[in-house]
């Protein structure tokens, strides 16, 4: 008897090695000659869902990487996520991460801390978010919290509130002025 917890469903049940030919769910069953010489089948993935760029000032998100995406009724609480490309929250994830891209679907939340080049908004976010790039807050989107970015688009109906700052791209340069204006003082 096997036990299944959450919601997965694409999940596939563990192959014993009998001999017997199995069957994977959507797959015709193989015989046993056949099955040892053919390759391992790929595990079933959860079906990606893209999350339609609609601003005509969208970011062309980065091809390949890592990728995770945290599906809808899904709690991810209490992590760090490091090392993760592209991060899509259709759930609630409370977290601290840093990476290149995060997209929040409209039924998707974040609180936490993010520091990341790319922040695609649709749900809400509460905390402390650092975008090196650019943000992107869509119609249905709302974000809380301390906000600092590089850039910003806000479609009509987005919300941004709370200790607000493009200091990213200006920080980055008045640090460098500041160096190079420390380096002159001390030759």
């Amino acid at each position: 008897m096997a036990l299944h917890f959450g919601k997965r469903e694409t999940e596939q049940p563990k192959s014993l090695n009998t001999g017997m030919a199995t069957q994977r769910y959507g797959q015709p069953a193989t015989s046993p000659s056949s099955a040892q010489a053919q390759t391992p089948a790929q595990p079933a993935t959860t079906p990606e869902v893209d999350l339609p760029l609609s601003a005509p000032e969208a970011t062309k998100m980065p091809e390949g990487g890592s990728k995770l995406t945290v599906g809808p009724n899904i709690k991810l609480k209490g992590v760090e996520i490091t090392d993760c490309d592209t991060l899509v929250v259709e759930g609630l994830v409370e977290a601290t991460m840093d990476s290149r891209v995060i997209q929040i679907a409209e039924q998707g939340a974040f609180k936490g801390s993010v520091e990341i080049d790319i922040a695609e908004i649709r749900g809400t976010f509460d905390g402390n978010l650092t975008v090196r790039q650019k943000l992107v807050i869509y119609a249905t989107g709302k974000v809380t919290g301390k906000i600092r970015y590089g850039k910003v688009v806000i479609e009509e109906g987005g919300q941004l509130s709370g200790d607000i700052e493009c200091s990213v791209a200006s920080t980055n340069k008045a640090q460098q002025a500041n160096k190079q204006h420390a380096m002159a003082l001390a030759a």
